[in-house]
């Protein structure tokens, strides 16, 4: 498991790339493998997903139509042979995107072929019957809100049995971790080292593990000058930052003996759901991590708003592939 650290992998779809490449180098063919790919399917997306299935060489691919959508032409072994991608060439070379070394660089099919362009595989092409199957935008709400689900269902992991009530974070023992034993990054932006504390305070972050030893001189903190691809054991939140001491407060549902292999802690774009902060109960006074009197005019602060789901536009590639 890599930790990506955004819902969506417009911004960086080369580091998606790259996941998906460091996932699947892993996979020993010993059992089938279904691979469930994004509903981003126009624009880019398309050519994303035309580099996916070079590089995973499936043996089928379901594609599914909608009756209220415009068909999107099939996605047969001759067409995504012969159809350029974001990172890789058809038949037809055109011109495309540039990927890093780390990208594209001298990867290989599933028995070591290099002809990446040469997918051979079954289309089973399916017109689901269930209604507003592939409704995008509706769905885009549902997956925000499970996405809050499987958070608060993780978290729940926390909480003690057999209680009536969920206990707030500030109730709950965390792992004290010592700066200089594990390194930090921030995934999806660049924030100053000044600010990283600040950052991930009170923050969702994975608990990573990097093949090498993280080593420290001080006891401040270790910063990551770049994000890493690295396997991911769980998640966290840093409930508190201890800067007398130098210790991480971290809260999660880890294995102590899994915990002992992470020394990493990348903070995405993914966030605590509001209701674990705002509803925090049997609290006197301002509620820990919530406060209405702040400085919003300082760079990279901001309000919680409430999410309004707008229709994605369409995506437009400039190469001309006639």
């Amino acid at each position: 498991m890599v930790y990506y650290g955004q819902t969506s992998c417009e911004q960086d779809s080369e580091r998606y790339f790259d996941v998906v490449k460091y996932v699947f180098s892993s996979y020993k063919k010993e059992v089938p493998l279904v691979v469930n790919t994004m509903g981003w399917v126009k624009g880019e997306g398309l050519l994303l997903l035309t580099d996916l299935i070079r590089l995973l060489s499936p043996s089928h691919v379901v594609q599914m139509d909608v009756s209220d959508w415009r068909a999107m032409a099939p996605l047969g072994a001759e067409a995504v042979r012969a159809a350029p991608g974001l990172y890789t060439k058809g038949q037809q070379q055109p011109q495309c995107k540039q990927v890093g070394a780390s990208a594209a660089e001298d990867w290989k099919g599933p028995e070591g072929e290099r002809d990446a362009s040469a997918p051979d595989y079954k289309l089973l092409y399916i017109h689901p019957e269930f209604p507003r199957a592939g409704a995008a935008g509706e769905a885009r709400v549902h997956s925000s809100v499970l996405r809050d689900m499987a958070i608060l269902g993780y978290l729940g992991q926390l909480q003690p049995a057999g209680l009536g009530s969920a206990l707030p974070l500030h109730s709950l023992v965390p792992y004290q971790v010592p700066f200089n034993a594990v390194a930090v990054g921030v995934i999806h932006t660049d924030v100053a080292p000044t600010n990283i504390m600040y950052a991930v305070n009170a923050s969702w972050v994975g608990l990573c593990r990097l093949p090498d030893t993280v080593r420290s001189q001080t006891d401040g903190p270790v910063l990551l000058a770049q994000t890493p691809l690295c396997d991911c054991l769980g998640f966290g939140i840093v409930r508190g930052v201890d800067m007398e001491r130098k210790l991480y407060h971290v809260l999660t549902p880890v294995a102590p003996e899994n915990l002992r292999l992470v020394n990493c802690l990348l903070l995405g774009n993914i966030t605590v759901p509001n209701c674990v902060l705002v509803s925090q109960q049997g609290i006197e006074g301002e509620i820990p991590y919530v406060t209405s009197e702040y400085n919003y005019t300082i760079l990279g602060s901001g309000k919680l708003k409430k999410k309004k789901h707008f229709k994605r536009r369409e995506q437009t590639f400039p190469c001309d592939f006639t």
